[in-house]
């Protein structure tokens, strides 16, 4: 009996708890532990598949937004496994062992549906890649392979470096990125010395209008807008867009919120598919679950859409409809003396 990645998939769409090797094997009948295994080293599953099976499913429009970001697979418990390394968690905000991740999300801003359209997986050692080139990568794949309609990228503080922002403006596209606190700027056209953005002072039609800048290294012609985003009463972001027309915070604003459906993204994906569970050592095999990961939450995001439920909704449903068959016709039938 031959085993597939729609086997491994449908295994991960329908356990609730334990996504382990060990534990799909004992589920199955006439597939060995050994069979699972070695079809998870052999196969080489990529982000095309995913591509393969999301193009189809997306609805496009000229004004989407593009958002990146990463996160990290916690593998602190594993000590053996190939592609785990120390990095920042911004869930943990701090240093953890684990996989990192660099998704992408396409959003249509009419209808406020996303799908995971690309990622990559954060292994500096093997490719030599850093998280902005992989970004670099997954753009260019959009713009001249993948030729999906959209306007704006979202990303936050750690992509906002100044060769991803110059290249984002050289393709045509509009960013918006919050900027650390300590990048030096200029509000006075080069009267005066760069200084730090938290530095600036800031007018009341600043506030409400933001204020036209350029960041230290940039190009002399390369300006940008500023906007001094209020999140919370202990939080202002310093937010920048190479759109110079946009002239309300406000406008900033709302664009920034959206870039937390990638953090929703990420959220379902950890609680649903089993992502963090693989305990498998070999990266082929990592990778491979992170793979069929990636297609359950879009199975099931699909499904949500189609349904108007919760992609939660979705999943838990599997195991009250196990409960609902176990009251009518139970198994292990409850006795009393």
């Amino acid at each position: 009996m031959k085993f597939t990645k729609l086997d491994y998939c449908q295994y991960l769409l329908s356990s609730q708890i334990n996504y382990t090797i060990t534990n799909l094997a004992e589920h199955l009948e006439n597939i060995s532990h050994d069979k699972i295994n070695y079809y998870l080293r052999k196969e080489k599953l990529t982000p095309r598949l995913l591509w393969d099976n999301v193009k189809n499913l997306i609805v496009p429009d000229e004004d989407a937004y593009i958002i990146f970001d990463d996160t990290v697979i916690d593998k602190r418990f594993s000590e053996q496994i190939e592609i785990v390394r120390r990095q920042y968690s911004g869930n943990e905000h701090g240093i953890v062992r684990g996989i990192g991740i660099v998704s992408c999300i396409y959003v249509n801003p009419k209808t406020q549906k996303f799908w995971v359209i690309d990622y990559r997986i954060f292994d500096p050692e093997n490719d030599g890649l850093t998280k902005i080139d992989h970004v670099k990568h997954m753009l260019q794949g959009l713009v001249y392979q993948k030729l999906l309609p959209f306007e704006t990228v979202l990303m936050d503080t750690w992509y906002a470096v100044n060769n991803l922002m110059l290249y984002i403006d050289s393709l045509n596209k509009i960013y918006y990125c919050p900027l650390k606190t300590n990048r030096l700027v200029d509000d006075t056209f080069g009267q005066q010395k760069y200084k730090n953005i938290e530095s600036l002072e800031w007018s009341n039609e600043d506030l409400e209008c933001g204020k036209i800048i350029k960041i230290k290294a940039f190009p002399a012609e390369k300006k940008v807008n500023l906007f001094r985003v209020t999140i919370s009463t202990d939080r202002t972001d310093y937010v920048a867009t190479n759109d110079l027309s946009q002239s309300s915070t406000d406008v900033a604003q709302k664009v920034c919120k959206i870039r937390w459906k990638i953090e929703e993204f990420h959220r379902e994906i950890k609680q649903l598919t089993g992502i963090e569970s693989c305990q498998c050592r070999k990266a082929r095999l990592q990778r491979n679950h992170i793979a069929c990961a990636m297609l359950v939450w879009l199975r099931l995001k699909n499904l949500a859409y189609q349904t108007g439920q919760t992609i939660y909704k979705i999943k838990h449903n599997l195991l009250s409809n196990y409960l609902i068959q176990q009251l009518k016709r139970p198994d292990v039938h409850m006795s009393l003396i």
